[in-house]
This record gives structure tokens, sequence and C-alpha cells, in this order.
């Protein structure tokens, strides 16, 4: 089973605590927006995908709990709503997916105010709906990168060939709401009993690499060595590794990329080397 870094129930939700990894695996309670603006500006969860759905979690928690008097016309949950995520987006701004989240959340508000066979508990419950299932497409949109992802290695190698392949920073089950992106096509091809090795970088200089991916390989038994960021090029000398697989931040029109500190001189050294260097995210 994969890590789960998100745990969310009807309205009840904690998340791991990364601040704390990988020395203790420590669970913290969400119970308002307030707490979720927290979590996220401090870092206890990071990942733009993650820091999206926990934020967006963190309105549904409220909207389970309150019955506010103030909150009884759909005018006022309107402004009540859009002020709290407002804020959200305040605690980490470089967070796209958090910003997009918001924007998206804003219209089917605006929507909902607007339709007059709307009531305000109607309101609130295509609210919650609407975010909860944030947390279930996540996971399953990850699932299919995955499998395109291990599917599209595979056609470059023979039937019984396992693949050794790097990552750098951290894109799994803890940047996520589960599974992870460039991660789930490693774990997916760890389950099709594909993988010979994983490589990780520390990732320098908040050390994802070292506190979070390797903690999810062994987490989950996948045959796994760390590395200093600055091994790569001698790797790949020595080494068969037949792929790159990393997250990004940011992706131009162009398909130009932004990504983690130190991505860069990994790509070009893949270049260099031969190595299939692949951007996997949604």
């Amino acid at each position: 089973m994969s890590l789960e870094s998100i745990k969310y129930d009807k309205g009840n939700l904690t998340i791991l605590d990364q601040l704390l990894l990988p020395a203790q695996s420590f669970y913290v309670d969400i119970k308002s927006v307030q707490d979720a603006w927290s979590a996220i500006n401090t870092m206890q969860v990071r990942g733009a995908p993650a820091i999206a759905i926990v934020g967006c979690l963190s309105i549904a928690v409220e909207l389970h709990e309150k019955e506010d008097v103030a909150l009884t016309t759909k005018s006022n949950l309107q402004i009540e709503l859009d002020h709290k995520l407002q804020y959200l987006v305040t605690s980490r701004p470089t967070a796209v997916n958090l910003a997009k989240e918001v924007a998206i959340l804003e219209g089917l508000i605006r929507q909902l105010v607007e339709d007059e066979g709307v009531t305000v508990v109607d309101m609130k419950a295509r609210i919650i709906e609407a975010v909860e299932k944030l947390l279930t497409k996540d996971v399953s949109d990850n699932m299919a990168i995955g499998q395109v992802g291990a599917n599209s290695l595979l056609t470059t190698v023979l039937d019984d060939v396992k693949v050794t392949v790097l990552t750098h920073c951290n894109t799994g089950s803890l940047a996520t709401a589960g599974y992870g992106t460039a991660l789930g096509v490693i774990r997916r091809l760890h389950e099709l009993d594909r993988i010979d090795q994983v490589y990780c970088t520390e990732t320098r200089p908040y050390m994802q690499g070292s506190r979070l991916t390797a903690y999810e390989l062994v987490y989950e038994g996948i045959p796994s060595t760390l590395i200093c960021d600055d091994m790569v090029a001698a790797l790949f000398k020595k080494t068969c590794v037949h792929a790159v697989f990393v997250g990004a931040d940011r992706v131009a029109r162009n398909g130009d990329t932004a990504n983690k500190i130190g991505t860069y001189q990994i790509a070009v050294l893949a270049k260099y080397h031969g190595v299939l260097f692949t951007f996997v995210l949604h």
C-alpha cells in the first residue's frame, strides 16, 4: 500500500508532518483554514498538488463543522469563503496548483450564488463535494500517469530487462494526494517487477530526496540507493541508467520547464550520456 500523506474522511483531515521525516512519522490534525495555512507555510505539507488539496480540504472541514448564523445566506457564505480562499493562496504564492484550484472554487461559488434554485445548504454540500473529489481525482490521475510512463520506458528495453532509474527531489505520495507523479512511474515499474535499482539524489539545500524520497522508497520496499547531488555524472558514467524521471514546478507553452534546483545539471548530464530524461506531471 502506498504511503498516505493526507488522510481525510467526512470532514476529518490529518496530514503527515513532513518536517519530522524521516526520523518520526507523526500525523497532524487540520481543523481549520488557519491550520492548513500554517501547515503549508511552514512546509509540514509540501508539493504543489498536496498543498492545493490540503488547502481546499480545509474549506470542507470548516463547512462540515460550521453552523454559523451569519452564514445562513448564500451571499454571506460567498464573502466568507472568498476571503478564506484568498488567504490560503498567501500561504505559498509559488504553489500554482493552489491558486488554480482556488480560482475554480471561486467560479463554482459564483455559479451557486447566481442559481436561485440552490439553497445555502445545497451550496455547502456542492462545495464540499467538489473539494473532496480533488483527493480521489489526483490519485487516479497519478496512477494513470504512472502506467503511461512505465509503458513508455519499457518499450525501449527487452521484455526480461529490469530497469535502473534516477529521480530528483520528491514527487511521490508525500507531494501529492497519493501514488505520485515521477515517483508514480517508478512505483508502477516496481509493481510490474521491472525495477532493478532506483537512485535518488539528496536534493540540497532542503534535502527532499534524502528526507522524503528515500523514506518513501524504503517504506514501499523499492530497491534504492541515495546519492549525493554531485555524484550524478559518475553514476551515469559507471552505471547503466535507463531513465531519469522528475517532476516540474512550471512548464511554459514552448516546453521550457522549471523545477527544483539541480534539475538542469542532471538534464545536461543525461543528454551527454544518452540517458532518457522525462518530466512527469499533470
